[in-house]
């Protein structure tokens, strides 16, 4: 593991529904702060809730108790493509930094008493790839460190959809992690299966991909998910429609998870955990 991994702090826009005390509003009744109601000691046996005035105010002279809700757990689940494009980087691979926010997640995860599980896939659900709901994150930050070393075969990511059956039926903040070079039809049969929970979309692009290329010159580019090899001859026009087709496709990006409310995390080149606390505090209603 990484000495100098940084947490980012999180929190969630919803009830949780578990009955595991932990750090995030809940329906649950328990001994946490925030009130709830009253009911009568019959039916929630615990006097040291009694409440007097409630109690002398009733005609019936039943005693009443304060009920207040406990705050709870939520699960929490890193997504990770692991698929040809993702083993591509100029200073550091996709898949490396996808390892950073592995184990950014778990940490931040485990302080917060969280639940959290891993589940990685190309053009399939990679059952050597997944990690189950642990309150204990070393599982999923040893898989992290493996991420580091792996090598990513040149298929594509199709296994996106076929990830939905893993995740629980309760609902859970998950972290979709991938540079979503993968078709937008496929990505939106997916979010469509996932509209119960709370997705967060970590884009993964690197600027020598578009942004850094040269204005001139012979330059050999290949498609990690096919292997494909192309020679390119660069020319300013050439240069411009490909940084064009850039746009274009993180706009699609933006509009398609916009239209199932959800708000795209972009990462280029390095993960700052920092910034992953502002779009929280920005984006995700307390």
């Amino acid at each position: 593991m990484q000495e100098h991994t940084k947490e980012f702090t999180y929190h969630i826009g919803w009830r949780s529904r578990s009955r595991r005390p932990g750090r995030h509003k809940s329906n649950q009744r328990g001994m946490g702060m925030e009130f709830r109601g009253h009911t009568t000691l019959l039916a929630y046996p615990d006097p040291r809730r009694i409440d007097i005035r409630q109690t002398i105010r009733d005609p019936l002279e039943q005693v009443h108790v304060r009920i207040f809700n406990q705050k709870s757990v939520t699960p929490v689940f890193v997504l990770c493509d692991m698929s040809g494009s993702m083993q591509y980087g100029s200073a550091q691979s996709k898949i490396d930094i996808a390892a950073d926010i592995t184990q950014s997640v778990a940490q931040s995860a485990t302080r917060n008493r969280d639940l959290v599980g891993f589940i990685g896939f190309d053009d399939v659900v990679r059952e050597d790839w997944l990690c189950t709901l642990s309150a204990r994150p070393h599982t999923t930050q040893e898989m992290a460190e493996n991420l580091r070393s792996y090598q990513p075969p040149e298929v594509g990511s199709r296994g996106v959809i076929e990830s939905v059956r893993l995740l629980p039926r309760e609902r859970s903040l998950i972290f979709m992690v991938s540079d979503f070079h993968m078709p937008i039809s496929d990505l939106e049969e997916s979010l469509v299966l996932m509209q119960r929970h709370h997705i967060v979309p970590v884009v993964l692009w690197d600027t020598a991909e578009y942004s850094d290329l040269p204005e001139f010159g012979i330059t050999s580019v290949t498609d990690p998910e096919t292997g494909t090899k192309r020679t390119l001859f660069l020319r300013k026009e050439y240069r411009k429609r490909i940084l064009q087709a850039f746009a274009d496709r993180r706009k699609a990006i933006e509009d398609l998870f916009l239209r199932y409310d959800m708000q795209p995390f972009f990462v280029e080149n390095k993960f700052d955990a920092d910034q992953l606390s502002e779009y929280f505090h920005q984006y995700v209603a307390a």
